[in-house]
């Protein structure tokens, strides 16, 4: 009996995570998750077949780069596999990301019984005068029978490849997560929503026959509301009982209710710093609230590392970050750039026991267009597996002198304007190239 209560109290708190979490614009923790660091796709892409070829109901996948190199073909052929074998197989592709190579895999896939959705796709030249378009799904999410996910920075491709440099002899720093608990529900809402939201886009004129055709057209609307968007959550709350090991959120940005989530929790969290903030980010331009709260961490003692690109693949990227070294030298912050292989990890720590993995550079991009997800953990053994991950790349890295002089006055806030509005508008575009 006492199992059983346990039971259900463990789903009644997944339901009301689940419909609470996408109507509040902060981090929804819930307690009893397990979640590992995977760094790199050598890491990720085994734990993500296993999953996919585990599977017995359902598979969703999400990603921004979907590559046809070997490392990438496992997972379409674990996709393909699970489909097959009767398994519901959803894989939802970026226009932009998959821009020259999304017509094969859109074949095989569909070949092999996989359903594919296309986010905003460019197959019509008229696709490019939409506005919208420059809105980007960026996500990097699976969910396997909504009891398994995977949710970090990593594109199906292998590590060492770059789209724009070809092969490279280091493979590029970059991380996922694997996580089990209540903590995927709200994932799996997600990567369902981002699915549906690209199928309608592409298939509207199909779904609004379908819907007039039906036998309950009401019913079959509100089942697609339902699909299309997060809940409302009615004023629930989560139990805060719940089991300890581990605490997690997962965040997202999606232009509908949740545009300023992920920015919001790393700035909460690095105003609340006591002791460290440790930044990752290839792409690095925040807003001002975004740089005070890191200005005011490191005058009040808070030991601010980042760890910005060093080999640079965008060099107008590169000056937007460069453009606000001095500043951020001139208030304490020390700055790395990662110089053994190319950086495309977006993760950061703040004291011992709060950690971020995810999609989300801290850039224009990221923080106001593109579709982000991230996961938060509070728990001290991840945040030291993290963080010693990071440490290692800081050895292996080059600091910048913090003797630069910080620029004041006009000249100064003129020159760092004009930076930012042309790297604003260059990172806009840059996306097209399937760099991010």
């Amino acid at each position: 009996m006492a199992t059983d209560a346990s039971s259900a109290r463990a789903a009644a708190d997944r339901s009301a995570l689940e419909q609470l979490w996408g109507a509040v614009p902060r981090p929804v923790f819930s307690g009893g998750n397990a979640v590992r660091l995977l760094r790199g796709g050598e890491e990720l892409f085994p734990a993500l077949v296993e999953a996919i070829d585990e599977a017995r109901h359902e598979v969703c996948l999400a990603t921004y780069i979907f590559h046809d190199d070997l490392a990438a073909d496992s997972v379409t052929q674990a996709l393909i596999r699970a489909a097959q074998r009767g398994v519901q197989v959803k894989v939802v592709l970026d226009g932009f990301g998959m821009l020259g190579r999304l017509s094969e895999l859109q074949r095989r896939l569909t070949e092999g019984t996989v359903q594919v959705a296309v986010y905003r796709p460019l197959d019509r030249w008229w696709n490019w005068l939409q506005p919208g378009q420059l809105r980007r799904l960026h996500l990097k999410l699976c969910v396997a029978d909504a009891q398994i996910a995977f949710v970090g920075g990593i594109n199906l491709m292998d590590d060492r490849f770059d789209l724009n440099h070809g092969w490279t002899e280091e493979p590029r720093l970059d991380f996922a997560v694997r996580v089990t608990g209540p903590v995927v529900g709200p994932i799996h809402q997600a990567t369902i929503a981002a699915w549906t939201r690209a199928h309608l886009g592409s298939a509207f004129k199909e779904e609004a026959l379908a819907i007039v055709r039906g036998a309950e057209p009401m019913a079959r609307v509100r089942r697609l509301i339902r699909r299309l968007r997060l809940s409302r959550g009615q004023g629930m709350q989560v139990t805060p009982g719940v089991p300890s090991p581990m605490q997690a959120a997962f965040v997202l940005r999606d232009n509908v209710r949740q545009r300023r989530t992920i920015e919001r929790s790393y700035i909460d969290a690095i105003a609340k710093a006591v002791k460290r903030v440790d930044l990752v980010s290839p792409y690095f331009y925040p807003g001002r609230s975004f740089r005070r709260a890191l200005k005011h961490a490191a005058q009040r003692g808070v030991a601010v590392r980042l760890l910005l690109q060093g080999k640079v693949d965008y060099r107008i990227a590169s000056l937007a970050a460069r453009a606000l070294y001095d500043e951020l030298l001139g208030q304490g912050v020390r700055i790395f750039e990662y110089t053994p292989a190319y950086l495309h990890a977006k993760i950061a720590l703040v004291d011992d026991d709060w950690a971020t993995v995810g999609s989300s550079n801290i850039d224009p991009l990221s923080l106001l267009l593109n579709l982000e997800a991230n996961v938060i953990v509070r728990d001290g053994d991840f945040n030291a597996q993290l963080s010693a991950q990071f440490d290692a790349a800081v050895a292996v890295s080059d600091e910048i002198d913090p003797k630069l002089k910080y620029r004041t006055g006009v000249l100064g806030a003129l020159r760092r304007a004009v930076v930012a509005w042309v790297a604003y508008v260059y990172l806009r575009v840059a996306g097209a190239t399937g760099r991010y």
